[in-house]
């Protein structure tokens, strides 16, 4: 069951309520290069990006927002931090959203009413954002926790628990957070404005998690989930679906952002994995492929990878799946609206069930990408299967025949050449490489 929250609009976009769970995403480029930051966006659209936010350091950036406000199609959100004035130059320019921190605004209260009031006058949205590093809690930074010990009068040693002493602290300043923002939603709310959405970010999970729940409990404001500075691509897609599956489950959340240190285009599938698992949005391709394991006798990763690539812009709701042996993957691919059960260098195409035809494995990402192409709406099948016969071969193949053989050739060549090093991560000599 979802949180049951006062509903918001931000632009076009509805944001709480029953409304689905928005997408959003942040820009990179310097906001007054209009150019590539309009560029960047347009390719978030692509992806499925419904929001995009836009850092505002300077007023030659917050001069620049009207043009592109003007060349995007989704919702645009001015990133403030400390000058007010910068705020209220974006709200001029036309923004859909102004976030801000109001711990660092320059001003405190006072500046925060002079925003709320052109935001309220525009028309537009606001978010609260707490961060977890932005408070005086953190003054003495991270520093490491040792284990110490303690002799007591009796004689007996005592031994602290780094564990615990971690959980008191996320404890005490996942309330501070809370209170922070119940604060600043005071502010707010006394001023009679109610658009407006909170974020409780953190980099920690667990911290984050404990906020955004003791927040969701006290009121029925919209919340913005995230966990900021998560990491790269590996690290930050797991450390945001672990946060957000468990505020998801919940019920907590309305719209998301997947902070990654890579392009923001990458953060939009991660974004819509994650409600797809949990079943809350069914935007775009559910993508289902093997694993690499020994039993695999098709090139299968770089297949998979390719079709996942060219099947990123597809919105329409469908399953697709790309299977390397024969142990898991007839089912699996009966199982989706478009499959492929490969192995010994050919495979059999399925789709909703039935099975299509056998196609050898040069012909695999053509074979697939057409049958996708063929179910789906005309300017999606265009983006998918060009149906000009360019696509080509991806792989050389990987049959466990001519694989094995070729690494038994290899192993013979090096114990007769007298080498002992280890094989242990190098990379299979089945494979083509670069």
């Amino acid at each position: 069951m979802r949180r049951k929250t006062r509903q918001i609009t931000v632009g076009n976009v509805l944001i709480g309520g029953d409304a689905p769970i928005a997408v959003q995403s942040m820009t990179t480029m310097y906001t007054r290069d209009v150019e590539k930051t309009v560029a960047q966006i347009r390719r978030l659209e692509e992806v499925g990006c419904e929001l995009v936010r836009v850092a505002v350091p300077e007023e030659i950036d917050a001069l620049a927002l009207g043009e592109i406000k003007k060349r995007i199609g989704i919702p645009l959100i001015a990133d403030i931090h400390y000058e007010p004035k910068l705020a209220l130059m974006a709200v001029e320019q036309g923004v859909d959203c102004v976030r801000i921190n109001p711990g660092n605004l320059r001003g405190g209260q006072e500046s925060f009413s002079k925003v709320v009031a052109a935001v309220q006058q525009a028309g537009a949205a606001m978010r609260i954002g707490v961060n977890s590093g932005s408070i005086d809690a953190l003054k003495s930074g991270a520093e490491m926790r040792k284990v110490s010990v303690q002799r007591l009068d009796d004689g007996t040693f005592v031994k602290s628990d780094p564990a615990e002493e971690r959980r008191r602290e996320r404890e005490e300043l996942s309330d501070r957070m809370v209170a922070k923002a119940l604060e600043y939603c005071g502010w707010a709310d006394d001023l009679g404005f109610t658009n407006y959405k909170v974020s409780l970010k953190s980099s920690n999970v667990l911290t984050a998690v404990a906020a955004y729940r003791k927040f969701a409990a006290a009121c029925d404001v919209p919340l913005h989930l995230g966990i900021t500075e998560a990491g790269t691509l590996v690290t930050g897609a797991v450390k945001s679906s672990i946060g957000f599956a468990l505020l998801l489950a919940d019920g907590i959340g309305d719209t998301i952002r997947v902070s990654l240190t890579a392009e923001p285009e990458e953060e939009i599938p991660v974004a819509y994995e994650i409600l797809r698992s949990l079943e809350l949005r069914s935007r775009g391709v559910t993508f289902v492929s093997c694993p690499s394991c020994g039993r695999v006798e098709i090139d299968v990763l770089k297949i998979a990878n390719e079709v996942e690539k060219r099947l990123a812009k597809v919105q329409t709701p469908i399953q697709v799946a790309v299977m390397g042996c024969l142990v898991n993957g007839p089912g699996e691919s009966r199982d989706a609206d478009i499959g492929l059960s490969g192995g010994r260098g050919k495979g059999a195409i399925y789709k909703k069930g039935a099975f299509l035809r056998t196609v050898p494995e040069d012909e695999f990402l053509d074979a697939v990408l057409q049958e996708v192409a063929n179910i789906l709406p005309e300017h999606e099948a265009k983006l998918v299967y060009p149906g000009d016969g360019s696509l080509g071969p991806v792989s050389a193949g990987r049959t466990r025949k001519t694989g094995i053989a070729a690494l038994n050739a290899a192993a013979d060549a090096e114990e007769e050449s007298g080498a002992t090093t280890s094989k242990r991560g190098k990379p299979l000599a089945m494979l083509p490489q670069g």
